[in-house]
């Protein structure tokens, strides 16, 4: 957050770092299920790696195609509560280190819930609460699927895509998720 604040500044911007934390209990199961349905289907099964999505991300970037990330929830909450941002093999390995004891030490829920609280949703915003408030002029408390779909859609790179103008390939990320949020819900959450 604050290397953004400090590149914000440095291009010519506002300091801004707008961030609300809420509690997973009052965020809107709309989002909790759309994270995982964009983000990491596997969650609620894994140990905190996908070793399939790390496979494919691996053969893809190998093959020279746009580079694809294999990381899990609990893999980027590591790296953005822990760890600094870029890549690099000495990261990574710091990144495989705390997802192990995140996965030790927290429960699925507070994993999700730190995730949501931190993870960047547009320049200088961080956390579903203040994306919420900034995208939609409400709480992460009361989200539809439509707009939590398309929140989650942007997570790849918030700071080109947004939620208020979706682009051609956000809805259609969008209705991925919406279509995938179904098979989710049916998992054990809580």
């Amino acid at each position: 957050m604050l290397q953004r604040g400090f590149e914000r500044k440095a291009g010519g911007k506002d300091w801004k770092i707008d961030k609300k934390w809420r509690d997973l209990d009052k965020m809107s199961d709309n989002l909790k299920y759309a994270a995982i349905s964009g983000e990491d289907a596997g969650f609620m099964n894994h140990f905190g790696f996908d070793p399939h999505a790390i496979q494919k991300a691996y053969l893809k970037n190998k093959a020279g195609k746009p580079m694809r990330g294999g990381s899990t929830i609990s893999q980027q909450t590591a790296k953005n509560v822990f760890l600094w941002p870029g890549r690099s093999w000495l990261r990574k390995g710091f990144e495989a280190y705390f997802t192990v004891l995140i996965e030790l030490f927290w429960n699925k829920d507070r994993i999700l819930e730190v995730y949501l609280n931190v993870i960047e949703m547009g320049d200088g915003i961080y956390g579903a609460e203040a994306a919420c408030y900034e995208y939609y002029h409400r709480s992460s408390e009361r989200l539809t699927k439509r707009q939590a779909s398309l929140l989650v859609a942007i997570f790849p790179n918030p700071r080109k895509w947004t939620p208020e103008h979706p682009t051609r390939y956000i809805l259609y990320k969008s209705a991925i998720i919406r279509r995938n949020m179904r098979i989710v819900r049916k998992q054990a959450f809580d």
